[in-house]
């Protein structure tokens, strides 16, 4: 080098270029997007309090694609999440800065429905409602029903181990998974379970359900199906207050019914829902519904004992219907309420957590007690039947510190389900909302096994890296 000569130094390269590098090299052409605009859409999912700008998204349109983009983390290192439709309300499917999305959407094909077999084999990306109206010709159904079933996928369910309003006869997702192939962390392609219910050896299927994501991606998924019932009846029945509905479902449990979904809706929930789909719901304190399914002798029968407990229990109202355009309309105004909120809040945040049924007054009484104290209106949507409550806390996020009020609020409601001997989540999952939680109910032997479970699948810990489990440790 002459005197007075400058030596030239190439910039550093960013951190993300070898990412993207990777990911140009597997081939994904178009699928790939890097432009911010393009990115911006897949920053945050149902819970939109978080968001994050990923580094890259793939749109994968083949299980190949899935297997190229998962092996090219791997390769570099590069921590990745699969998105379905966006539903979750955990923060479950938002990326982390300087990762990527694989967005399953395209994803959608329902690759057999086996009417012999009772089994629907379908790609991640299907619509929950859309398999139940695939088997329907066959005089079948798919009975997992969460409220979000119209736009929510069948990945994102067997992630988040989603149940729904009929989980109290049906069960979970999980009930209804009985094989999968898998695209692990490190891009290799296994096969859990089968396409009968009597597999052998170890429940992987069991392991991978609800396990949001931190063992790979689902690319195709076998799943039990059920016979349509010959007869279904729903009831509505209009109360003064919630402590009365919640006695009421004691008393049909008394009674030794068993229907297959027991929903309760408060007065806020109800006008939420009048204001969006317009069910026609009674005026009310607290609205229950409840539903009978299976042969017709037997439901017309127990629809003449459920109409007496709920007059005996104070009903003010009773309506019974086995119309189906009449029962879909109570379900839409049912399963609307947490968008319905918007009518009446800006912003909101449903909490997920689990109290045992004999303890739903109590807790109740409480939440009610919390929101008159801290001046945040909450309205209350459950599944009565397992205890599951869905408060939504509505607040203003103009307003300043509104959200680390309603933020605050919805941890003393988990706090006190714990308390009470339940659960921090029902079905919504941990994510991201919920990782602090987790102390609560396990102790640190327990966390460190669930740490070490998930490293023996996946050591870098690429997948979903930053929810449920918290590698450095919780807060």
């Amino acid at each position: 080098m002459t005197a007075g000569s400058e030596r030239v130094v190439a910039p550093a390269e960013p951190a993300s270029q070898p990412a993207r590098q990777a990911l140009r090299a597997a081939g994904l052409g178009e699928r790939l997007l890097t432009e911010p605009a393009e990115l911006a859409v897949f920053c945050s999912d149902g819970l939109t309090a978080f968001s994050e700008l990923p580094l890259a998204v793939v749109v994968a349109e083949s299980a190949d694609d899935v297997v190229a983009a998962v092996s090219a983390c791997d390769r570099v290192g590069v921590p990745f999440v699969a998105r379905g439709s966006g539903t979750s309300l955990s923060g479950g499917s938002v990326p982390i800065p300087d990762g990527i999305v694989i967005a399953l959407n395209r994803l959608n094909r329902i690759l057999r429905i086996d009417p012999d077999d009772r089994i629907a084999v379908v790609e991640p990306g299907v619509i929950n409602a859309h398999v139940s109206a695939a088997a329907a010709p066959y005089g079948l159904m798919y009975a997992p029903d969460p409220s979000s079933q119209q736009v929510c996928s069948i990945g994102g369910n067997v992630a988040f181990n989603s149940g729904g309003a009929h989980c109290l006869r049906h069960g979970m997702t999980s009930n209804h998974v009985l094989g999968m192939k898998v695209v692990l962390p490190d891009g290799e392609l296994v096969e859990l379970g089968s396409d009968h219910a009597e597999d052998v050896g170890p429940d992987w299927t069991g392991m991978f359900c609800g396990s949001e994501g931190l063992f790979g991606i689902a690319i195709e998924v076998t799943l039990r199906l059920i016979p349509i019932p010959e007869a279904t009846r729903t009831a509505l029945a209009a109360y003064e207050s919630l402590p009365a509905a919640g006695a009421a479902v004691a008393s049909i449990v008394r009674a030794g019914l068993l229907p297959v979904a027991v929903e309760i809706m408060d007065a806020l929930a109800i006008e939420a829902a009048e204001a969006c789909v317009k069910p026609d719901y009674p005026p009310c304190g607290a609205l229950l519904i409840v539903e009978l399914e299976g042969e017709r002798s037997v439901v017309d029968a127990e629809a003449g004992r459920l109409d007496s407990l709920l007059l005996e229990s104070g009903a003010s109202e009773v309506r019974s219907t086995d119309d189906p355009d009449e029962r879909a309309l109570i379900w839409k105004g049912r399963k609307s309420a947490f968008s319905a909120v918007g009518w009446l809040s800006p912003d909101f945040l449903v909490q997920d957590g689990v109290v045992p049924r004999t303890r739903l007054g109590e807790a109740l009484a409480e939440i009610d007690r919390m929101s008159s104290e801290t001046g945040i209106r909450v309205a209350n949507v459950f599944h009565a039947g397992d205890g599951n409550l869905h408060p939504l806390i509505l607040y203003d996020g103009r307003q300043p510190g509104a959200l680390g009020s309603a933020h605050a609020l919805a941890a003393s409601i988990l706090q006190l389900c714990v308390s009470l001997g339940g659960s921090i989540t029902g079905e919504h999952g941990v994510g991201l909302e919920k990782r602090g939680f987790l102390p609560l109910m396990f102790s640190d032997d327990d966390l460190e096994l669930m740490r070490r479970v998930r490293q023996s699948v996946d050591p870098a810990e690429l997948a979903n890296r930053g929810k449920m489990l918290e590698p450095e440790g919780f807060p």
